[in-house]
């Protein structure tokens, strides 16, 4: 009954239930549809929170994370008044008495992030992201770390923010997945693939259409829900120890230093710029304006 209690406690930011046979499978849904469930500091911590009480309750063996409304997640919470990636915790001195960007106090709040994405990865209950609309950028990096990932066939996924803007921390395990060259073309382009194409790629696992995703995402976590939660602990903690040889944790962790990094170069110097004088509106358009129309290679 305790264990029961504490996986149905109440969030501001996301939604907790229980879905599948006698509820085995745990649903967190993330709960800012007005900002397209930017990741904002309240929401990654709820997140990380409703994560630990689902999985310290043994009757659950699967957890699927949903984003509500029209898309999983557009990203990190990019206001002027959050900051971005970095500024999802603020507890540490990130600029000099000059306004000067200090590296290491960037890197440390991304690294706080980053260890949320890596207890999501680690967790002992088997994940899926179930993707709709856009995941991408800081949605992109945490679907990545789901054991299984499902989408609607028009989702989009990908992390623009790589056009000059630093690194994508969790964007490591693409080569893995998807492999080397695919990896670097959408690193060095930024752009988003469908969820039919990242089905066909490799990069998650089905793309169904939107009106299906949800029944058959809720059918899909149940078929893995009938062997125990310990069994199927052991057997995550197998596979996930492959990647961990191929050396995830330590890319992970490079890519979080890289990311801090990439704040201070030229080019993201400007998109800061471009922030204060423009707005997150007008420094999307300056970033993303060069891009348009010129994949016609693909043709």
């Amino acid at each position: 009954m305790e264990e029961r209690a504490l996986a149905d406690r109440t969030f501001e930011n996301v939604e907790v239930d229980r879905v599948g046979t006698d509820g085995r499978v745990g649903r967190v849904t993330l709960n800012r549809p007005e900002k397209m469930n930017a990741l904002s500091q309240e929401l990654m911590y709820d997140l990380w929170e409703a994560l630990h009480d689902l999985e310290a309750d043994h009757s659950v063996r699967v957890i699927i994370v949903r984003g509500a409304g029209r898309t999983f997640s557009a990203g990190y919470d990019l206001t002027p008044a959050r900051g971005g990636a970095d500024a999802v915790v603020r507890h540490h001195k990130q600029v000099d008495d000059k306004g000067r960007r200090l590296v290491m106090g960037i890197r440390t709040g991304m690294q706080q992030i980053t260890d949320i994405h890596m207890y999501f990865w680690n967790m002992a209950k088997v994940t899926i992201a179930q993707v709709h609309g856009y995941a991408i950028a800081g949605g992109c990096e945490l679907a990545m770390m789901a054991d299984l990932v499902t989408a609607a066939d028009d989702a989009q996924f990908g992390h623009p923010g790589l056009r000059g803007l630093g690194t994508s921390r969790t964007g490591v395990i693409w080569p893995l997945v998807i492999g080397m060259r695919k990896a670097k073309e959408l690193y060095y382009t930024g752009e988003n693939v469908t969820g039919t194409e990242a089905e066909e790629c490799e990069m998650i696992n089905y793309a169904w259409p939107k009106d299906q995703l949800e029944d058959r995402t809720i059918a899909f976590a149940d078929r893995i829900a009938n062997m125990s939660a310990d069994h199927l602990a052991i057997l995550k903690v197998n596979a996930n120890r492959f990647y961990e040889n191929m050396g995830i944790y330590s890319s992970v962790r490079s890519s979080t230093d890289l990311d801090a990094a990439g704040q201070m170069t030229e080019y993201s110097m400007q998109w800061q710029d471009k922030m204060r004088e423009e707005g997150l509106k007008g420094a999307l358009a300056w970033r993303d304006g060069p891009f348009k129309g010129t994949d016609t290679y693909k043709n």
